[in-house]
């Protein structure tokens, strides 16, 4: 087999159908645009942003697109079930890849964390992760196999500064992708996660704009530059693909370094 057939072989998602929650913008859209690029149809979660650029990106690659509105900071159970079929209903086949990158971050000091706060940042972050992933795993453990895809952080593995509920909710998608890659993997479904480092999106804007912290994170990373939304998508794209058949649990940081300085 030449190498041109065994990388197309490998990181191919021909027949694949992938849903990604936050889909809209940011690093949720070059995971999209990745996965569509590769041969899979995808859909995405929007709320306030209806993902239009998404759709026109996907749609350029020739890929079914889908939209699912959906509030993941007040999803359920049975919330997780309805979305997962509509997605399924947008795309015309069950979903193989779930991608759980929609989170969100709420920054100020622990004495001062408003109790709002906590309850929104863990739910979006860790109660809709759990939900989507416990639906799309009944899913994929009937059809014999799949992927589910956490967005973890390096604050899954450090303690961060004044956001107490979103390094909470990180250690515990950290936890889930272990616990539920031991369960699902005799069934043929994977689960890890991305641990992206400092990435120039929405959630990082006020760390960028802050002269001392901005200048205090470059220096401490390797690369010396803020991250890119493809930079993350390039990870999502391995371990969708048949290439991470065999990885499983792991959490693959995305840093520039920065965990190993």
């Amino acid at each position: 087999m030449s190498i041109e057939a065994y990388l197309k072989h490998q990181f191919s998602l021909e027949g694949q159908r992938a849903l990604v929650t936050g889909g809209a913008s940011g690093i949720g859209q070059a995971i999209a645009v990745a996965l569509a690029e590769a041969g899979a149809d995808v859909a995405i979660t929007v709320h306030s942003n209806p993902g239009d650029e998404t759709a026109r990106l996907v749609g350029e690659t020739g890929r079914t697109f889908a939209r699912v509105p959906a509030d993941l900071g007040a999803i359920d159970a049975a919330g997780a079930e309805k979305l997962l079929a509509a997605a399924s209903d947008g795309l015309g086949g069950d979903i193989s890849i779930l991608v759980n990158n929609a989170g969100t971050i709420r920054r100020g000091d622990a004495v001062d964390h408003a109790a709002s706060d906590w309850r929104a940042v863990l739910s979006a972050n860790l109660d809709a992760v759990w939900f989507l992933s416990q639906a799309a795993a009944r899913r994929m453990q009937a059809a014999g196999g799949g992927r589910i895809i956490m967005t973890a952080s390096l604050l899954s593995f450090q303690g961060g500064i004044r956001v107490p509920g979103y390094t909470a909710s990180k250690h515990g998608v950290a936890g889930l992708t272990k616990a539920l890659a031991n369960e699902l993997a005799p069934h043929g479904v994977t689960v890890n996660a991305i641990a992206p480092g400092y990435i120039a999106t929405a959630n990082t804007k006020a760390l960028r704009e802050d002269p001392d912290r901005s200048r205090q994170i470059l220096e401490r990373i390797p690369s010396g530059r803020w991250g890119k939304p493809e930079d993350i998508a390039g990870a999502a794209l391995f371990l969708a693909s048949p290439a991470a058949a065999y990885v499983n649990g792991h959490i693959l940081a995305v840093d520039g370094g920065w965990l190993a300085r």
